[in-house]
């Protein structure tokens, strides 16, 4: 979960960093910072997409890809070149995920002013629905028509993709949810919350706590093969089997938040991206957290990281307003920088 814009016109979770203290914040960015040299460049660099990048979605074909920003936009871009094919006022708060429908021609959001709404490609407004709290996170599966949202109050949230009606509505955060998941060929669902915790369930079961991980879980994803759960947090991942319940911790070469995290298709790999003190891009061994590729950093904190369907495509947001886009199959050369 990504906070809100405040009405100053920061992040909520600026305040995070100023209770470190600027002194301390100043230091750690001297060693690794929001911000550090590039290794393989992004072929697209989209400047000033957003105030600030907060979601990324690609389309099932991987020939389009969707973003959303702190100030309420939704903007598509046509791969690999990254025009820009359309874009609208969405919302009007935070994009907090965003899914295509309908063959790649409509498109789900889902954002902080607590909405759900579906859209055609151009931007028209086909369904809007107004929900109990700000939603945090969402996941859609257009098969099982099912949408699940993560919300402000602790909530999950399970709604027909049909209609909009409400399927469910479960209570296992004592705080703001942080990410949902949910794997459709098994049917299981996982949310993780401010909490601390993280739960695990079954279509109708009752969520049951997983062991709880170190710090909180910032994002979840199921492996593709659907036999164990990946977390992420302060410097680690998490890697919850699903058969036991057991816990793993997998170090990385983040220096801060792992923010986002996004598996290969293979499930062997993890796309991954820092907050806080570090903007790093990665693609990861996930059975590790080793660092197989590094990519080119944001200029400010990341937020958001997505693989494209067919593993083509690599794309990131962060608070640099910025999306980056690599074509993993026409990389550019890396670059290697030393300094004193």
């Amino acid at each position: 979960m990504i906070f809100p814009r405040s009405r100053r016109g920061g992040n909520a979770e600026r305040s995070i960093r100023q209770r470190i203290g600027i002194g301390l914040l100043t230091g750690v960015l001297g060693l690794s910072g929001c911000a550090s040299l590039p290794r393989i460049p992004a072929n697209v660099v989209l400047r000033d997409a957003h105030n600030n990048g907060y979601t990324l979605a690609f389309d099932n074909r991987s020939e389009t890809l969707a973003t959303g920003g702190s100030e309420g936009r939704v903007r598509l871009w046509r791969l690999p070149d990254g025009k820009e094919l359309s874009g609208w006022k969405a919302h009007t708060d935070s994009l907090q995920g965003l899914v295509f429908l309908d063959h790649d021609r409509e498109l789900l959001s889902a954002a902080y002013d607590g909405t759900l709404a579906r859209w055609t490609r151009e931007g028209a407004l086909l369904k809007r629905l107004n929900t109990p709290a700000p939603v945090t996170s969402m996941a859609a599966d257009e098969a099982a028509n099912l949408v699940v949202t993560g919300h402000s109050d602790g909530h999950v949230r399970l709604w027909r993709l049909a209609d909009l009606s409400l399927a469910r509505d479960l209570h296992p955060h004592r705080g703001a949810v942080r990410a949902v998941a949910y794997h459709a060929a098994t049917d299981q669902l996982a949310s993780s919350g401010t909490d601390g915790r993280v739960f695990y369930w079954r279509g109708s079961e009752e969520p049951r706590p997983l062991p709880a991980p170190p710090t909180d879980a910032q994002d979840l994803a199921f492996a593709p093969d659907g036999t164990f759960l990946m977390g992420s947090g302060w410097f680690n991942l998490f890697r919850w089997r699903l058969d036991n319940g057991g816990l793993q911790v997998l170090p990385t070469a983040h220096h801060g938040i792992v923010k986002s995290i996004s598996f290969s298709r293979d499930g062997r790999t993890l796309a991954s991206i820092g907050r806080q003190t570090d903007s790093a891009v990665y693609l990861l061994d996930a059975a590790t957290g080793a660092v197989l590729k590094r990519f080119q950093p944001h200029e400010l904190c990341g937020s958001f990281v997505r693989l494209s369907p067919d593993g083509r495509y690599l794309a990131s947001t962060s608070d640099d307003a910025s999306v980056y886009i690599w074509d993993l199959q026409n990389p550019l050369q890396e670059r290697t920088f030393f300094t004193k």
